[in-house]
């Protein structure tokens, strides 16, 4: 089987962070493993409180599963401070950890701030250059490339940006955008992508960006080329907004559905 590593923080409320990604990698049949960086006290309402761990306990559960749980495929999701965004590039430098996405949260769907400001900056410089993809929405990439991103070409062109900086492929997601369509625009090197699905009009959006980026760990984990493993995640995430169950109360938003079966897996995926 398949091993998968999420470093993350825990979100109380099951919807994204630590547990979003572990059920993602249920259904995808592959071995979730976690390494947390942050407690939140949080709900479909938006984040009450968070505190971050200490840098040492980080590394330790990095050191922990590399050296006896090592992954096919790893994410990093909320990181919260710049001292943590250090001791998780040195990980992954430490132990060439493989298949490294990473989804720069800095605002939760709430718009509650999850990373310190003066960190950003670090990502940019310190994680960016480690990844084999990138997948930040609109605000997360206007912040990584410093300029505007508001259209499909504007997408684009931050993604062209992020492999500048030394990510492998950057995934702009269009979340954000007007209208009724969503696009998504997935850039390596030489080549670009436009995903693009009709827009579902709900409020059952907490944790998509990951349950995105651990769907595509997922994938990659078992071998799936890079647009491969982006295609099905896309496909995995759409389905499970559409089956959304609900949850919480009124004005705030509820998690996705993430027992809606994963995609087909092809005949020459690795067991």
């Amino acid at each position: 089987m398949r091993v998968a590593l999420t470093i993350a923080g825990s979100d109380s409320g099951g919807g994204a962070g630590i547990q979003a990604d572990l059920k993602t990698f249920h259904q995808f049949g592959v071995f979730g493993t976690s390494v947390i960086t942050a407690v939140t006290a949080q709900n479909t309402a938006g984040v009450q409180a968070w505190q971050a761990l200490p840098a040492h306990l980080v590394s330790q559960q990095i050191d922990a599963l590399a050296t006896d749980l090592p992954p096919d495929a790893v994410k990093s999701g909320m990181l919260g401070s710049g001292e943590l965004v250090e001791t998780v590039a040195a990980g992954i430098e430490r132990y060439a950890l493989p298949h490294y996405v990473l989804d720069p949260v800095m605002v939760a769907t709430s718009g509650d701030r999850l990373l310190e400001t003066a960190a950003e900056t670090q990502i940019a410089g310190r994680l960016v250059p480690l990844a084999a993809l990138v997948t930040p929405n609109l605000d997360e990439a206007r912040i990584l490339v410093q300029h505007d991103v508001r259209t499909p070409d504007e997408m684009e062109r931050a993604g062209r940006a992020l492999l500048r900086m030394g990510a492998r492929a950057a995934l702009v997601k269009g979340g954000h955008l007007a209208g009724d369509k969503v696009v998504d625009v997935l850039v390596t090197d030489g080549s670009v992508r436009r995903f693009t699905r009709p827009r579902i009009d709900t409020t059952s959006t907490h944790g998509t960006g990951c349950t995105l980026s651990a769907a595509i760990v997922a994938g990659l984990a078992l071998g799936r080329p890079l647009e491969q493993a982006v295609a099905d995640a896309l496909d995995f995430v759409h389905r499970a907004i559409a089956a959304a169950p609900g949850l919480g109360r009124s004005g705030g938003h509820g998690p996705l559905n993430h027992f809606v079966p994963a995609p087909p897996r092809p005949p020459n995926d690795s067991l």
